[in-house]
């Protein structure tokens, strides 16, 4: 049974809330609690601990304990008499996710949701797990079991819980505030993270580590800019065998695209099933990138169908952008996804369902085991034995076609279908970077309607942004990570429109992130505000887990900005930001990608362009093409157009004064640092100085 179809008559108080997750919960029989001072005065004045389950509306796992144990009346009566109980969703509250996940890491060497927590009204935790079965299963603690062993102890030993609590929150304070000391560090840190993701490297699989296999854009684009500053093949060959292998495996959706969030088995073949926003939008980047790199087509291919997805299945009649696709339909995870093999001779008929049943290695007995059943389930996943042949595309997309159409009559999972800022900002980003390198004006218009979305309805009076909205309402102060995100997804939409608008709404989300974030002792940023409701402490994440940290993100936005404004101080607090992160950088270079892809650009040297140049002539647009057909990220751009149609650019550029066409051409300025080279007008020429990236200028000169 699906967890949004059981209805019994009385709701509990989370039938008011805006998040799918919350209100998949709302008829549980558990008194459930959201977060707030009604829950926590409620344990005061009862003498109650607090259970707390945080999740979010697409995880299996989540799904099957609320099935075992919160729709079951004798469970849900002993956690409602021995507890006040609170339902989070990661999703909604990233904060309150941040500080119990690292108490449960720490407590237990481990994380994963759903997170079940239990701690003192005072917020301060004492037990932690992920997912429990009800009762005691293959030396597996049940919750029944759990429930009646703290209750006793909350009676008789409140005073070793108090001490046990208090001693956890200590101990996940002091490792969230980070060493006291801040240092820098050099660009020897960039060859230490390429060593050891190259220890962690399947040579023989593609990817990273053993199974479970996780789809981590961020390790491509560290990897795809590695080869650009050393030109060893070794990096581009990791990331060539890693997205081709996820392109072919069963973790693509080769009917309806996109990617599932994770491999369980080490060769990409079984899925778990649900598809996250934010996967779509860091994998898509991914390939487009690998495009850039070396034409190959199936990379643009690849970029273009996650996009049709998203734009076909997750986004809003609005323009914005859906977080998740659950992986259970009907009760059962994959459902929707594998096929009983006789399915392929009954849609496509005998020949064209053999063909189709040996590309897709589809097998009668099946080739798809439940993880929490044994055996085969005689259902396939769909893979890729093998790249497409061009001379057999043509056959391959009609097949995809009907198969597609036949599952589209089955049962979809669930839609998660609220808007979260930062993973917007992320398909943002990656819309806007693909519809440059594309030129697909759809993508910037996609990304442009997300972007005035955002802007326009997910903001507070004063021009906070908020972090989600559903159903008409936007609710929660945003985190760190809404902001980093947004300010990379306008940055991005700047440097396809040049539409100054962008650029200036980015600096002033820029501005504010600043002063509601930073860390002024230690450097980088916390995830939540100054003003935030006081949790056990303040969360401030680093490593890059499945998106980049907002640290991260804001160390690329920092030193793109200060190229693309001239604002030297930019740089001195992206210096910040780094010794805030050095430790940690240290200590795992390998579990922080996205820094060290920011910081391949940090340590130079970087390309500043300018294009003296009428934005819709066709010779402007043969400038811009030289820059956007291969793979320059440390380069920068602007389009600086003639009149008063280039003023609000040139204000922003102190040496624009001094750039102009010549001979009414397009012309192109190109620096490198600290000298510029000669105005050039022919594309050819401009891609000539690109390419040789390592090369001084010629004739150079003092930047104007």
């Amino acid at each position: 049974m699906s967890p949004m179809t059981k209805r019994p008559a009385k709701p509990n108080r989370l039938i008011k809330e805006k998040s799918p997750y919350l209100i998949q919960h709302a008829h549980n029989p558990v008194d459930w609690y959201p977060w707030g001072e009604e829950a926590f005065a409620a344990a005061r004045r009862a003498d109650k601990p607090i259970f707390l389950s945080i999740g979010y509306a697409t995880c299996h796992w989540c799904h099957v304990m609320e099935r075992e144990s919160f729709e079951d009346e004798a469970a849900a009566r002993l956690l409602n008499e021995t507890f006040i109980n609170i339902k989070v969703d990661c999703e909604e509250r990233p904060d309150i996710n941040d500080v119990y996940m690292t108490a449960c890491r720490m407590t237990t060497g481990s994380g994963g949701w759903p997170l079940t927590i239990v701690m003192t009204p005072d917020k301060k935790p004492f037990f932690a797990a992920t997912y429990l079965p009800r009762t005691q299963r293959f030396g597996r603690a049940g919750l029944l079991d759990i429930v009646a062993r703290i209750a006793t102890l909350w009676r008789e030993k409140r005073a070793d819980i108090a001490a046990a609590a208090g001693r956890v929150t200590e101990a996940i304070s002091a490792e969230a505030a980070g060493p006291h000391r801040s240092e820098d560090v050099g660009p020897e840190i960039l060859e230490t993270g390429f060593r050891r993701l190259s220890r962690a490297f399947d040579a023989e699989r593609g990817g990273f580590g053993g199974a479970p296999k996780f789809p981590v854009s961020h390790n491509i684009l560290f990897l795809l800019r590695r080869h650009r500053r050393t030109g060893l093949p070794e990096s581009l060959d990791m990331a060539e065998k890693t997205i081709d292998a996820m392109r072919r495996g069963g973790i693509y959706d080769h009917l309806g695209f996109g990617f599932h969030r994770y491999s369980t088995d080490a060769g990409w073949l079984l899925p778990h099933f649900e598809k996250m926003l934010y996967d779509q939008a860091g994998l898509a980047l991914a390939f487009t990138e690998a495009f850039q790199v070396t034409g190959k087509p199936r990379y643009r291919r690849t970029a273009d169908e996650i996009f049709t997805y998203v734009l076909r299945d997750m986004t809003s009649p609005e323009g914005v952008f859906f977080s998740a696709e659950d992986a259970d339909s009907e009760g059962e995870e994959g459902r929707f996804y594998t096929w009983p093999s006789e399915e392929f001779d009954r849609i496509l008929g005998r020949e064209d369902g053999a063909w189709a049943a040996s590309i897709f290695g589809v097998r009668p007995e099946g080739n798809f085991s439940d993880p929490a059943e044994p055996g085969l389930t005689g259902r396939n996943i769909l893979f890729l034995k093998a790249e497409i042949e061009e001379t057999h595309r043509t056959r391959f997309e009609g097949i995809r076609t009907r198969l597609l159409e036949a599952r589209n009559t089955r049962v979809r999972p669930l839609l998660d279908d609220k808007v979260l800022a930062d993973w917007n900002g992320f398909m943002i980003a990656a819309l806007a970077r693909a519809a440059r390198v594309f030129d697909v004006p759809e993508y910037t218009r996609a990304a442009g309607r997300a972007a005035r979305f955002v802007l326009d309805r997910m903001r507070r009076p004063d021009g906070r942004l908020l972090h989600t909205f559903r159903e008409g309402s936007a609710a929660i102060d945003a985190f760190l990570d809404d902001y980093a995100f947004m300010i990379w997804g306008l940055v991005e939409l700047y440097e396809t429109t040049f539409e100054a608008a962008w650029l200036d709404t980015a600096g002033e989300l820029l501005r504010t992130a600043e002063e509601l974030f930073v860390d002024g002792t230690r450097g980088g940023y916390f995830l939540t505000a100054g003003d935030a409701e006081p949790l056990p402490f303040r969360p401030k994440p680093i490593t890059d887990g499945a998106m980049p940290s907002g640290n991260s993100v804001m160390l690329m936005n920092l030193l793109r900005f200060s190229r693309l404004t001239a604002d030297a101080s930019l740089e001195d607090a992206a210096q910040r930001v780094v010794r805030g992160m050095a430790a940690e950088v240290r200590r795992t270079p390998e579990a922080l990608t996205f820094a060290l892809a920011a910081l391949e650009s940090a340590f130079g040297p970087t390309i500043e362009v300018v294009i003296a140049g009428d934005p819709e002539s066709e010779d402007t647009r043969r400038m811009l093409q030289s820059v956007r057909q291969g793979f320059f990220p440390e380069t920068t751009v602007h389009v600086l157009p003639p009149g008063p149609q280039g003023r609000p650019t040139a204000e922003r550029l102190p040496f624009a004064a001094d750039i102009k066409m010549l001979d009414g051409k397009a012309t192109a300025y190109v620096c490198r640092g600290g000298s510029c080279g000669r105005p050039v007008t022919e594309p050819d020429e401009l891609l000539a100085m690109l390419l040789n990236r390592s090369a001084e200028i010629p004739n150079g000169a003092a930047c104007p």
